[in-house]
């Protein structure tokens, strides 16, 4: 794409990643191709963490400032690391941005500005000033948090509505609330609801199949939790079983307490694959997401123990944490231990082997935290990230490729079953960049007594296999020691034939033999993650049109429904609990025919 790339620096397609040296990824270039054609003030491109949307938004820039479109630049990202990053990555081309700008006139030597949103919050008019006096393009990384908050958004309209360019970047543009993006479009659907409508999207499963980010296997571990209430109640549960809202948080906690016996077998594990995977990619790195300042010391001491390595504990994204995220990053060194600030704090091509060990629960968070692991440098990388058997994680694996939008206006039904119900706090909870004290601990007092790990199921690609198995037995290592150098379709063959081999295997011991009390997979009755979806529409449906049979408000037909049927809300239902309603409410409106 001459038009483009003809006066960039000519270090800058060596300096790439995988997939561009020498030209820009065909994404990209659809996306110039897209930008150039119409030439819009504002512009919003989602595409997938990793697939390179800094070099689109420094290309297109370069390409604005040699065509004397713009004559300065600012871009806003949401933490001070990353801010820091784009100022080292536009230098690679030749774009000199000051990240260390706070008032004033810009020195001569640069050609713009790399702040966060929290500081033009605090500086709105200084921002505005700068736009009014000279054409500038304003790069917006990681829009959505301009909706973080209404003092952000108002800000960044202020700054920035006399800015001549306008580019709105983001890899998960869809938000747990209603608060409006500045700059981004949004479109009514045929159901009433206004959607963010982008520009250029480059979703998950299209940048999975152009070989640009890792295909994901996600690793899932049960277990049986026993915990202690504030009340002095002894509470014992199995991880992933159907229970409260409340018990789920509970057990989930006591999965990750390091005092149990639930995290050092999970990280044994982790560590076996990467060292798998090392096999093939020998820089690869681990990174255990943690949520709290004592938990991360903590796991960090077990990595320790289990590797005889020390590990890289960042805590707060501050100028220290920035410093050992870069040692991580050029080293060769195993494991790095964060606090919630990897959502888009951290940028480390290497990292290949995750644990998810924080109880933050929100898809935005969820995707934001998967996409430290995809980014691909050569074809074939694989990553691993492993998980606690919880229904909401699970979901959210299966559904690593669904393009999601941020819906603006969100129905609200009268009753239990909002699709689109969540809780505010967790979604404050998933966007706090900083390890501060958030009174988490007091919200559900309990005493984590113990906890035992189990190997549950693999979630690749929207379906599972495996089936359950003890830690450092065969077959786990069956899972753990899957190559970590093969195309996306060899991944789904071989989880097919070790499941295969797994099951041939069982069947042979008698059940007295058996390795756990587990049936194995294909004697469970296990439903896929879509199947559970279907289900729960169909329920949906029948009650929706229940409540224009009978007048009935849908809160009270699902309570009924419960009442009648037994078991929890239909959210935390097993198919043959949803399956049993389903066929109560047809029973029902057949009687009022």
């Amino acid at each position: 794409m001459s038009t483009t790339s003809h006066h960039l620096s000519p270090a800058f397609p060596g300096r790439a990643p995988w997939g561009t040296a020498g030209k820009l990824r065909a994404w990209q270039e659809a996306a110039m191709d897209r930008y150039l054609q119409s030439q819009p003030r504002d512009f919003l491109a989602v595409a997938t963490p990793g697939a390179g949307k800094t070099t689109f938004a420094l290309t297109l820039a370069s390409w604005l400032l040699h065509h004397h479109v713009v004559q300065q630049i600012t871009v806003v990202a949401p933490t001070e690391h990353l801010k820091t990053q784009w100022a080292e990555a536009a230098a690679r081309i030749g774009i000199r941005l000051d990240p260390e700008y706070s008032a004033g006139p810009v020195g001569k030597s640069y050609h713009g500005v790399a702040v966060t949103y929290a500081g033009v919050g605090v500086r709105p008019m200084l921002h505005r000033n700068r736009c009014e006096q000279r054409k500038t393009l304003v790069i917006l990384d990681e829009i959505h948090h301009a909706g973080d908050s209404r003092s952000w958004g108002e800000a960044c309209l202020e700054a920035f509505e006399p800015a001549t360019r306008r580019l709105a970047l983001t890899g998960t543009p869809f938000r747990s609330d209603t608060n409006p993006i500045p700059f981004v479009v949004y479109e009514e659907g045929n159901d009433g609801i206004r959607r963010s409508s982008a520009d250029y999207t480059y979703g998950y499963g299209n940048a999975l199949g152009d070989g640009v980010v890792r295909p994901v296997i996600f690793l899932s571990y049960s277990g049986n939790m026993r915990w202690r209430t504030k009340a002095g109640d002894e509470i014992a549960a199995r991880l992933g079983e159907p229970m409260t809202k409340d018990a789920t948080a509970q057990a989930w906690r006591t999965a990750l307490d390091p005092r149990g016996d639930w995290m050092p077998n999970v990280l044994s594990a982790a560590d076996r694959r990467l060292t798998e995977i090392r096999r093939g990619i020998p820089d690869a790195g681990g990174l255990v997401i943690a949520a709290d300042q004592d938990s991360a010391r903590a796991y960090a001491k077990l990595l320790k123990e289990i590797t005889g390595h020390r590990a890289t504990v960042v805590l707060s994204d501050d100028a220290g944490a920035s410093k050992r995220i870069d040692e991580f990053t050029d080293s060769g060194d195993r494991w790095m231990v964060a606090v919630r600030m990897v959502s888009e704090g951290v940028d480390v091509p290497r990292l290949a082997v995750g644990v998810y060990a924080t109880t933050i629960s929100t898809p935005l968070f969820f995707a934001q935290a998967v996409g430290r692991f995809v980014r691909s440098r050569r074809r074939g990388e694989t990553a691993s990230v492993f998980l606690p058997t919880i229904p909401a994680l699970l979901g959210f694996a299966h559904e690593m490729e669904v393009e999601r939008d941020h819906v603006l206006d969100k129905p609200k039904p009268d009753g239990e079953e909002d699709p689109y119900a969540e809780s505010e706090k967790e979604l404050a909870e998933a966007e706090k960049q900083q390890d501060e004290e958030t009174g988490d601990q007091d919200e559900l007092p309990f005493e984590a007594l113990e906890s035992d790990a189990v190997f549950d199921r693999v979630v690749y690609e929207g379906a599972e296999f495996g089936m359950q198995a003890h830690p450092g037995s065969e077959e786990e290592q069956d899972y753990l020691g899957i190559p970590g150098l093969l195309e996306p379709d060899q991944v789904q063959l071989l989880l097919q034939k070790r499941q295969a081999r797994q099951i041939a295997h069982s069947r042979k011991k008698p059940a007295e033999d058996a390795d756990l009390l587990e049936l194995p997979a294909d004697r469970r009755p296990v439903v896929t993650h879509r199947e559970l979806m279907e289900l729960r529409k169909e329920l949906n449906s029948l009650v929706g049109a229940y409540v224009h049979q009978s007048g009935k408000p849908h809160g009270v037909i699902h309570t009924e429904l419960r009442r009648v049927c037994g078991g929890p809300p239909s959210a935390e239902a097993t198919p043959g609990q949803i399956r049993q309603r389903i066929a109560k409410v047809r029973e029902w409106a057949t009687r009022m025919k």
